[in-house]
Formats: C-alpha cells, sequence, structure tokens
C-alpha cells in the first residue's frame, strides 16, 4: 500500500489539500484544506490508534494483541501522544 504524502517530495513542507472530487457526480470543490492532524503520523501509528480505538482503550488488550509487554505498548502510546500534541501545537 501507498504511503499518504503529507510533506512535498521537493522542498519538505507541509502539503494541503486543494481539490476534492465526487466519485458519483464528479462535483469539484476547490480550495486550500489543511489534512487532518492523523494523516501526519506514520501507517503504523495510525494502525496503532485504530486498534486502540477498537479494542476501547484497552493497553492489556493491545498488548496480548501485538504480543507485546504492557509497558511497551503503554510507552508507544505516550510517545504518540506526546507527537500528536507536538503537531497540534504548530497547526
Amino acid at each position: 500500500m501507498k504511503k499518504f504524502p503529507n510533506t512535498c517530495p521537493s522542498c519538505d513542507s507541509k502539503l494541503v489539500v486543494s481539490k476534492l472530487t465526487c466519485e458519483s457526480c464528479d462535483t469539484e470543490v476547490i480550495g486550500k484544506f489543511s489534512l487532518p492532524i492523523w494523516t501526519q503520523l506514520g501507517l503504523d501509528e495510525q494502525e496503532f490508534v485504530l486498534e486502540f480505538l477498537l479494542n476501547s482503550g484497552s493497553l492489556k488488550e493491545m498488548a496480548n494483541q501485538l504480543g507485546k509487554s504492557y509497558p511497551t505498548v503503554r510507552n508507544k502510546l505516550d510517545d504518540l501522544i506526546h507527537k500528536l500534541r507536538m503537531l497540534k501545537n504548530i497547526e
């Protein structure tokens, strides 16, 4: 699966969405829209957040599912929280 780009391949600046298209009726919306903060996470980080939500926020279940220790999963969540806070302050 291709990774969704969130930075410019030329200058590494943050990308914005400039056009949305309806696949059903071909209506187009043009403008400059910022990308959701989650798109600035790596694919593995996005998958972790999704699984965390699907497991009702249970780190114990996440640890069992991933075959890792609870402290390892807790540390990964703490790292993600830190990253999201940093990204949110940038916007």
